[in-house]
């Protein structure tokens, strides 16, 4: 398992989407960190200091769902599976958990980025400071959606096997259902995955839904749609 995680590994990181990706999270860390906490007025409550530390989790879903279909765009899933004489099951759950660590690695680069750039920034405006808690927080807050962003975006492309069209559809309900959903059951959108990771990424506050609760709910989801890609794996031709 160590071998075909190391070489699962060694894919993601030499791709030249990860590289895009990382300069998108970190581009956008710079900007959120700016608009928020540089452009907005003054900040005077804590919940609205913090978000100027938040980042994109979508991101991270895009670049595993993107990843992972690709492999089956490209037809290197089959490859990777008779090579490593392992069943289908193994080798996507290596392949997610290359995809869980290198999440960890950009969500890293990404948060370091947001909280390096507001945090100066932040300390100009009135009202109580963030504490090393607070910004501890956020930063747990921020890893925790990337990586398992990263994880679902892997498992849902295991299942949908478009790059195109996983993009696509991802994108049109985190831009367009999403909000339609906010403005008959604003409760409802903080159950989804999108509206989980917003919050416990800091990106939404004055919500009913507690940080520690949004992670549960974003934790509920990865690990539910993994079980059904790793099971359909089992069962279904690569070719």
């Amino acid at each position: 398992m160590s071998r075909l995680l190391r070489g699962e590994l060694i894919k993601a990181v030499t791709t030249r989407s990860v590289l895009g990706f990382a300069l998108g999270g970190v581009a956008f860390a710079a900007l959120n960190a700016l608009a928020i906490a540089a452009w907005s007025g003054t900040l005077d409550e804590v919940p609205e200091k913090e978000e100027a530390l938040s980042a994109l989790p979508i991101l991270l879903l895009l670049w595993g769902l993107v990843g992972t279909a690709g492999e089956y765009r490209h037809r290197t899933a089959a490859p990777a599976a008779l090579v490593a004489r392992r069943h289908r099951g193994v080798v996507l759950s290596a392949r997610i958990t290359a995809y869980a660590l290198t999440g960890f690695l950009l969500g890293t680069l990404t948060t370091m980025v947001s909280v390096g750039l507001a945090l100066p920034l932040l300390s100009g405006h009135p009202g109580p400071d963030l504490t090393s808690g607070d910004v501890g927080a956020v930063v747990a807050g921020n890893l925790v959606a990337f990586v398992l962003s990263a994880i679902l975006g892997a498992a849902l492309g295991a299942l949908i096997r478009s790059p195109v069209l996983g993009v696509v559809v991802l994108l049109v309900v985190n831009f367009a259902v999403v909000p339609l959903l906010s403005g008959v059951w604003e409760a409802g959108v903080n159950l989804t995955p999108f509206g989980a990771a917003g919050v416990l990424s800091r990106m939404t506050h004055h919500t009913t839904l507690s940080v520690v609760s949004a992670g549960w709910v974003l934790a509920a989801w990865t690990v539910a749609v993994t079980l059904v890609a790793v099971l359909v794996e089992r069962r279904r031709d690569l070719a």
